[in-house]
């Protein structure tokens, strides 16, 4: 049975390694010519994800890459500089946790599948047929049992099958900046903190430079999610009188920037073809645990195909039931989660302020009490339970073709 992906950032290695796992022979699809190797931002895995890493073979290659930012300074207009310890945070809120850089976290998934898929590079799909033929912007027509979206927040197989979808605004905007150089310790981030915005910069042990990362509240803004010029436009009006954030801006390496959007759709299939990841069910960039939700999305699509033995319309009947509800509360949490990420009066970078302090300082017990009191999104992405998929009934899939 013939399954192919596109997108080969997150979800779509992950729904990779599963599905050859289980039998099927899978293809990998990837706009791009090459996997990104500019660091990416950095993202959080939460315990479910972490044990989907483990079951993959790859979670010791994750822990040498985590980002190792220890300590943090948040910093305020007319306040004193507040020293937070990140492990003692991160130990508080969550057992089992690691931050990575996203492209590091794709770089691993990647390696740990390439042997066993097929991966087509610098191409893009065109059209998905109901009988499975596929068509490319470069390659021949294919055809196919089963199609997966994994391509992201604005996935092309989504535009393709599903048309314009119910995309819901909460209110906020990230962007990511390199730059060049690291900070004098690489464990050490600095945040400037001030309402209705947030910039920070770090740098990960493994990168030779930095990130620069930026939050704001804003009304919908009017731009073209791939005119880097008009955003960057935009994010410098929206930190105007911050020094180190505009002086952040003067560099011109690698720059992401998006909207914090959830997406709203009745179903994520249509015929033969998935969504899984960002492309399906993404609860808002930086707020809602989006990267753990689509590693055990990944997962559970891939291990329902195996379950029902590639009859695809079970199969994604069940992976919505199975997913359905860890979606619905990852929304919740993103919503609540950007109000208290980018506070919004002086009241509330006050709270911001002293509660991590607190939580950084208190014995561990306390730290915890404390944590799980205002912890929602954090517990949910801790918890969710995971199943255990037998491999598929069919016969395993015939050798890949080498990557291209």
């Amino acid at each position: 049975m013939k399954i192919l992906i596109s997108g080969a950032s997150i979800a779509g290695p992950v729904a990779a390694y599963w599905l050859a796992r289980h039998g099927f022979e899978v293809t990998v699809v990837e706009r791009t010519p090459a996997l990104r190797k500019t660091g990416g931002h950095a993202v959080d895995l939460f315990r479910p994800a972490m044990d989907i890493a483990e079951r993959m073979g790859v979670l010791p290659a994750l822990l040498d890459l985590k980002t190792g930012t220890d300590r943090m300074t948040i910093r305020s207009p007319g306040a004193r500089p507040v020293e937070v310890d990140l492990r003692r945070v991160s130990s508080a809120v969550s057992d089992r946790h690691i931050e990575i850089m996203r492209d590091d976290l794709s770089d691993v998934f990647y390696e740990a599948t390439r042997g066993d898929v097929e991966y087509v590079f610098g191409d893009s799909i065109t059209s998905i047929s109901a009988d499975g033929e596929v068509t490319f912007e470069r390659g021949a027509p294919r055809r196919f049992d089963v199609v997966i979206g994994a391509d992201g927040l604005h996935s092309n197989v989504r535009r393709l099958v599903f048309g314009d979808v119910r995309e819901d605004f909460i209110g906020a905007y990230l962007a990511v900046q390199s730059l060049p150089g690291g900070l004098e310790r690489a464990e050490h981030t600095t945040a400037y903190v001030e309402p209705g915005r947030i910039a920070a910069m770090y740098s990960a042990r493994n990168l030779p430079d930095a990130r620069a990362v930026f939050l704001f509240h804003s009304g919908k803004l009017d731009y073209h999610y791939r005119d880097a010029v008009r955003q960057k436009e935009l994010l410098r009006s929206a930190f105007t009188g911050m020094t180190e954030a505009e002086r952040w801006l003067d560099h011109d390496g690698a720059f992401y920037f998006d909207s914090v959007t959830q997406l709203r759709m009745d179903t994520w299939s249509r015929g033969r073809v998935a969504l899984v990841g960002d492309a399906g069910h993404c609860p808002g960039p930086a707020v809602g645990g989006s990267t753990s939700l689509a590693v055990v999305g990944a997962y559970t699509l891939a291990g329902e195909l195996a379950a029902a033995n590639g009859d695809h319309e079970r199969a994604f009947a069940s992976y919505e039931a199975e997913l359905g509800d860890y979606v619905r509360r990852s929304r919740t949490a993103a919503r609540a989660a950007a109000k208290r990420i980018v506070p919004a009066t002086p009241r509330d970078v006050w709270l911001l302020r002293n509660g991590a302090r607190l939580v950084s300082r208190l014995p561990m017990p306390l730290a915890r009490a404390l944590a799980r009191f205002n912890r929602d999104g954090i517990s949910l992405h801790d918890t969710v339970p995971l199943k255990d998929y037998p491999p598929a009934a069919h016969a395993a899939a015939a050798p890949p073709d080498p990557v291209r």
